[in-house]
């Protein structure tokens, strides 16, 4: 495909432009001319980046290829709708859930606030998502990643890349990504690139996605306080657990605590929670099978081998544990059970140790909880 892209406007001849000609030797500031080659006549592809400084051209070969309807244009957002309800209101609710998983907004809190209220990186994973969900034939988003922190922007694009690959496959559907950000590439390894500054075209043959080291260690609540504003739930902590955090260069990524079922038959996890800035890597669910694997040998304060149970109604991590073959769903409730008994238990418990009774206790909801078992590698 070739494009050739020629954009004029008047030359104005007033005072200051006719002294910045003068200062600065430059005589055609009213043209703009770029020339591209693009290997992307086949329908081969489903996802393209065009790369480059401010300036350089992207919106305007954006156009050449799609036209300027298909732009992805995010200012008609509803304003007093959470985004669970703006996104694709007529569309399958499982489907909202797991593209908003998907990309890294993952903390169920966001889903219940509407658009104008959520953060720049906020706004621009539910961006993702709703595109994943509308999932049209073809889309150009412009100025991708460039108002947001680099650690989302990287993690958004790894996200974005395998959801709109996954989707695409079979549909053929293709988007086409404007950034002027190259530290996104190799996150996002899209099928092509075009560098405007060089002039360069590239399919394939990217570099992998880089890597990081997640290190693992066991605590007790201590950390959970940074976490706990991004859990989906608000719990007492659990009885007897052992918890652990997972950092990157010593920076707070991941959270998960466990206890065990009576007579340590086996171990249970819950509060999972990774940091927002760091959804969408995979990160969740590699954490806490490592854990499940420890446990699975043995290595815990018991230094005895259990499996492990986990119960979730995070629409995301159910459809994740599914996929993977080292768990095996083994339950699935409309309601938890009713919670008086556990009230009376824990306040009994409060004023044998001289605390306050909270009143708090487990069960006695509405959620649609599906329990799950860690089997390891040959499950």
């Amino acid at each position: 495909m070739r494009v050739e892209i020629h954009h004029q406007c008047k030359d104005f001849d007033s005072y200051r432009a006719a002294r910045v000609k003068s200062l600065f030797n430059c005589e055609d500031g009213f043209r703009f001319d770029l020339e591209a080659d693009l290997d992307i006549d086949h329908k081969d592809w489903t996802l393209g980046l065009i790369v480059g400084p401010s300036g350089s051209g992207k919106s305007s070969l954006g156009r050449e290829i799609f036209g300027p309807e298909r732009f992805y244009q995010p200012d008609d957002w509803p304003q007093t709708k959470p985004i669970i309800d703006a996104i694709t209101p007529e569309g399958d609710f499982n489907a909202v859930t797991a593209s908003l998983a998907a990309v890294g907004l993952g903390s169920v809190p966001t889903w219940l606030r509407p658009y104008p209220v959520l953060s720049t990186g906020e706004r621009f994973r539910a961006d993702l998502a709703r595109i994943i969900c509308e999932a049209p034939e073809k889309i150009v988003v412009d100025e991708f990643t460039s108002t947001i922190d680099r650690q989302i922007a990287r993690f958004g694009a790894l996200a974005f890349g395998k959801s709109w690959k996954r989707l695409a496959r079979e549909s053929g559907k293709q988007c086409v990504l404007l950034s002027c950000h190259y530290d996104i590439v190799e996150w996002l390894q899209p099928d092509w690139v075009f560098d405007t500054a060089e002039g360069l075209f590239q399919r394939g043959c990217l570099p992998g996605r880089p890597e990081f080291d997640l290190e693992i260690w066991e605590t007790d609540w201590r950390y959970w306080p940074l976490f706990e504003p991004h859990y989906y739930l608000r719990l007492p902590h659990m009885i007897a657990s052992t918890n652990y955090v997972g950092t990157v260069e010593g920076e707070l990524v991941a959270h998960l605590a466990f206890t065990t079922a009576p007579g340590l038959r086996e171990g249970r996890c819950s509060r999972l929670v990774v940091m927002p800035e760091w959804q969408g890597a995979g990160i969740g669910i590699r954490f806490l099978n490592a854990l499940c694997q420890r446990w699975l040998e043995g290595k815990n304060r018991y230094s005895k081998p259990m499996t492990t149970f986990l119960n979730t109604a995070h629409p995301g991590l159910a459809s994740g544990l599914r996929r993977d073959g080292k768990w095996i769903q083994i339950s699935c409730k409309l309601h938890g059970d009713n919670k008086a008994q556990s009230i009376k238990t824990l306040d009994k418990s409060d004023r044998a140790k001289g605390r306050r009774p909270k009143s708090a206790g487990y069960g006695g909801h509405f959620r649609a909880i599906q329990g799950f078992r860690y089997l390891g590698s040959e499950g």
